[in-house]
């Protein structure tokens, strides 16, 4: 039997950390609070400074992640980023450019209030990846 467009995309969610505890009735629920686009190559999904309204989820493709245009990682299938502005609603604090053309899942601020009480384990594992990434940040300003 062949597996539906719908199927994979719910196989995948699984293997992304954000959604790996999750048990497969939350992870078609998960799929349901999503849409799939692609972007070409070249193109930016987050400007810094700009006010964002939702977060991505790489499923297929590279991106760069750039602070004040100095790139400062790349991101690939399974990594998500744009999840702060769903937090504060403050401006994004980085730009993301697609390196490849790119096949992303975006989740709207509504959305992600919905995930939230679909998934409980959601909010604890963005703060946890958070934590690291404050951790990653204070250990390059040390080493800088």
């Amino acid at each position: 039997m062949n597996k539906g467009k719908n199927d994979l995309v719910v196989e995948h969610l699984a293997n992304i950390p954000l959604f790996a505890g999750c048990s497969q009735k939350q992870l078609i629920q998960v799929r349901g609070q999503l849409s799939e686009t692609t972007v070409a190559a070249g193109k930016t999904l987050v400007k810094q400074g700009s006010t964002g309204y939702e977060c991505f989820v790489i499923v297929d493709g590279h991106a760069t992640v750039s602070i004040d245009d100095q790139v400062i990682s790349r991101l690939g299938p399974g990594d998500y980023f744009g999840e702060l502005a769903l937090l504060d609603r403050r401006p994004r604090s980085a730009t993301v450019t697609a390196s490849t053309e790119l096949t992303v899942m975006v989740l709207s601020q509504r959305e992600f209030a919905s995930l939230l009480n679909i998934v409980p384990g959601l909010a604890l594992k963005l703060l946890e990846n958070l934590a690291m990434r404050l951790r990653e940040a204070n250990r390059r300003a040390i080493e800088h």
